[in-house]
């Protein structure tokens, strides 16, 4: 476990006199910025506009990514934006670049079945309308985005706002002398005040600090792709929750959805290796004929499903952020937004520290970040391990008392609309940016 204010591990650097001697040269000479960002995905590019915003047009943002020059290449991966994320997208001016491309969710469907049962009926459904405000009228509680587009609108505004893309790894860090000194695989070193990881489960940085992350699989694997399909969704999200894992059909633009089909992970590499006219009749057979006819259009791809969570979210000079600090099962779509919450928090601390002139990297000022992230991302966490293991078994038992209680939940419209609004992220302390605010 590693402590949040203890010194990270020396990587690459030695103590000795004469090394000491050539740090300090090189510490002269290293390239300078506020804050230096490692890793270049969908939270790490969020978070670079972010603290363009809340620092300034004269603050140095460096993002590290070695697969920037990658972000044109599609896997068929779509995210699920909740309402409060549109608005921080919305509030850091790309939107608009991705909007006709985002398909709003008005309506979502819950059944719980089995694979082979003709019938499939609803237990719940969500229809985006609350009675307190928190949307606005015909606002939807979500958007479905193919994962390219929102990648390559972040990339051109992260260029226009300035902030310094370097298609490199970094190699070590430490902390040292009120700064975090990065070296990277051009060699050139950079000083910065605050280092972030955004390089996603695997992080590379996190490994390096020493953080440690409790973590468990689950013998499942999500299998993307989108398909065609021959009538209209009209906006309509479907979840069916059958024994092997939960089979959700998001809407995209046009008679597209994404799929998203949880799986155990040798029955997912089964299924892949099928035939594609057996494989097409294993889809049809979950998707249903609501929609009439279906094909897929982009490569069914299967990815192993996990739970990790960070130890510590912070240390010496060090935050983490989104996958980096927390991966939780997809059954609720709420990966993405958990990450884009640490975002909005991580920067609104940031930003508040600055403007009073304090030093935005200080135990103190993380702390508050790691205070406020934490809690939020183990309850969602612990809720979607539930919602996991009760919902992907054969039971008839634990089949009967979910159902009943989606019937009641469905009855309930008070319950129903906190439920709601925890799928539009605007439950808990909401920071700035997901109320539409600017830093």
């Amino acid at each position: 476990m590693g402590s949040p204010n203890a010194p990270l591990p020396e990587t690459g650097w030695s103590a000795s006199p004469a090394a000491a001697d050539r740090a300090q040269a090189e510490r002269a000479q290293a390239e300078r910025a506020d804050v230096a960002i490692v890793g270049g995905g969908l939270a790490g590019l969020s978070l670079a506009l972010a603290l363009r915003q809340g620092l300034g047009p004269d603050a140095d943002i460096a993002l590290y990514d070695p697969t920037l020059s990658r972000a044109g290449l599609d896997d068929g991966r779509c995210s699920a934006i909740a309402a409060c994320a549109r608005r921080m997208l919305t509030s850091l001016g790309v939107w608009h670049e991705i909007a006709a491309k985002a398909e709003p969710m008005r309506t979502m469907v819950v059944t719980d079945s089995r694979t082979k049962d003709v019938a499939r009926p609803t237990f719940l459904t969500f229809d985006g309308a609350l009675e307190d405000g928190a949307l606005e009228p015909g606002e939807p509680f979500a958007f479905m985005v193919p994962n390219l587009d929102l990648q390559q609108a972040l990339v051109a505004a992260a260029r226009s706002a300035g902030i310094d893309l370097r298609e490199e790894a970094v190699t070590s860090f430490r902390s040292e002398g009120g700064g975090v000194e990065l070296a990277s695989a051009s060699g050139v070193p950079l000083r910065a005040g605050l280092l972030v990881a955004c390089d996603g489960a695997r992080s590379r940085i996190r490994e390096m600090a020493g953080i440690s992350t409790v973590s468990w699989g689950y013998g499942q694997s999500g299998i993307t792709f989108v398909v065609e399909h021959e009538r209209p969704h009209e906006g309509r999200a479907e979840e069916h929750f059958l024994p092997a894992g939960p089979f959700a059909i998001l809407p995209l633009p046009g008679n597209r959805c994404s799929v998203v089909w949880t799986e155990r992970t040798a029955d997912a590499e089964r299924l892949l290796a099928l035939p594609s006219a057996i494989f097409q009749e294993e889809l049809e057979q979950r998707f249903g004929h609501r929609l009439g006819w279906v094909k897929p259009v982009t490569k069914p791809r299967a990815y192993p499903l996990g739970f990790a969570m960070a130890r510590a979210f912070i240390g010496d000079r060090l935050a983490l952020v989104g996958d980096a600090a927390h991966v939780i099962h997809p059954i609720a779509g709420q990966g993405l937004n958990m990450g884009l919450r640490d975002v909005a928090a991580l920067a609104e601390v940031v930003t508040d520290a600055a403007r009073v002139g304090l030093d935005f990297a200080s135990p103190t000022v993380l702390e508050r970040y790691q205070r406020w992230r934490r809690f939020d991302t183990l309850a969602m966490g612990v809720a979607t391990d539930g919602l996991n293991r009760l919902f992907s078994n054969h039971s008839d038992a634990l089949r009967a008392i979910r159902d009943v209680g989606l019937g009641l939940v469905d009855r309930l419209p008070r319950l129903k609309g906190l439920f709601i609004k925890d799928a539009a992220g605007l439950t808990g302390e909401v920071p700035k940016l997901l109320r539409g605010e600017t830093l």
